[in-house]
Parts: structure tokens; C-alpha cells; sequence
């Protein structure tokens, strides 16, 4: 699609409320905006799981394999803050983590996972999470530090779910 019309679709988008945009010099930053878009996603999602037979069946072979522990849900996790009982770790990139992120989590992109293990906590447990249910960061992460041997589980949902549920946020 040429740069002239997804500069109009994401315009269009951004007068119908469900993206946010900022400039950044000559450029126009977009995201989806707060509130209910990530809801109406939420919703979406479900239903596609729920009624077509071939996303249960990518959901099933895409991701069922890579995580077969239950993930941990933001009441839980939220619970679990409160107590001191978990590290939150967050394997979105930098810039993403740095314009909010779950209370208290710190930042260690997938990418440099590997090479930031000695920084973990190998006595407590980890709950990673990234940008929704099906963000592949947070189960390769997961896969990652449990063939370490740490003792990791993944949020249930990502980032733009726990702030659209209107839980606490924090920005660098």
C-alpha cells in the first residue's frame, strides 16, 4: 500500500477515535487509542475463537505447544504484586516500555534475554508478558528461562489489556 494511503486510513482512524496520533519531528506517530478499542478487540478475539473453527485451530497449533502452563490472569498477577511474590518482567521493546508498563516491572527485551540472565531473580518466581495473548515475545521468553531453569509463567493477556481494564500504570 503506498504511503499516501495508509497516511489517509490511519487519519480516517484517528477522526473516528480509535487511534491516537503524535508528532515526532517530520513524522506522525500513531497507536491505538485508550478506552474501549482494546475491549472491542478483546471482544473480537473472543468471538473469533469461540465461532470459527480455523482460529481455534491456528490458536491451538501456533501457541498451544509453546506455553502448556496456565497463564497467569492481571487479577492474579495485580494480587501477587501486592505481595511481593513475583517479578514482573516486561520483553517489549525499549521505546514501547517506556510509555507505560505493569507497576513495578523491569524491562529486559527479548532480544537481550540472553545475555541479561545473571540479572533474574533464580529464587522467585517471573510472569512475563508483552503486547496481548498472542504476542510470541512473552512465550519465547517463557521458553527461554524455563530451559534455564527458572520458574516463569506468562500474563494471560498482554500490556493494552491491563491498561484498558483501568489498572495501575507506570512510565519511565
Amino acid at each position: 500500500m503506498p504511503v499516501a494511503n495508509a497516511s489517509q486510513h490511519l487519519q480516517q482512524l484517528r477522526r473516528s477515535g480509535l487511534v491516537a496520533s503524535r508528532r515526532d519531528g517530520r513524522h506522525i506517530v500513531y497507536s491505538l487509542a485508550d478506552g474501549p478499542v482494546i475491549e472491542v478487540l478483546s471482544g473480537l478475539r473472543r468471538v473469533a475463537e469461540r465461532n470459527i473453527a480455523e482460529v481455534r485451530e491456528i490458536v491451538a497449533a501456533c501457541f498451544g505447544e509453546l506455553d502448556t502452563f496456565e497463564p497467569v490472569s492481571r487479577m492474579e498477577l495485580k494480587r501477587r504484586l501486592r505481595d511481593d511474590s513475583v517479578m514482573v518482567l516486561d520483553v517489549r521493546p525499549r521505546d514501547e516500555f517506556d510509555v507505560g508498563h505493569v507497576p513495578g516491572a523491569i524491562n529486559v527485551p527479548l532480544t537481550e534475554l540472553d545475555a541479561r540472565l545473571s540479572s533474574l531473580p533464580a529464587d522467585r518466581e517471573i510472569v512475563a508478558y508483552c503486547r496481548g495473548p498472542y504476542c510470541i515475545l512473552a512465550f519465547e521468553a517463557v521458553a527461554l528461562l524455563r530451559a534455564r531453569g527458572f520458574h516463569v509463567r506468562r500474563l494471560e493477556d498482554g500490556f493494552p489489556e491491563w491498561k484498558a481494564a483501568g489498572l495501575k500504570v507506570e512510565a519511565a
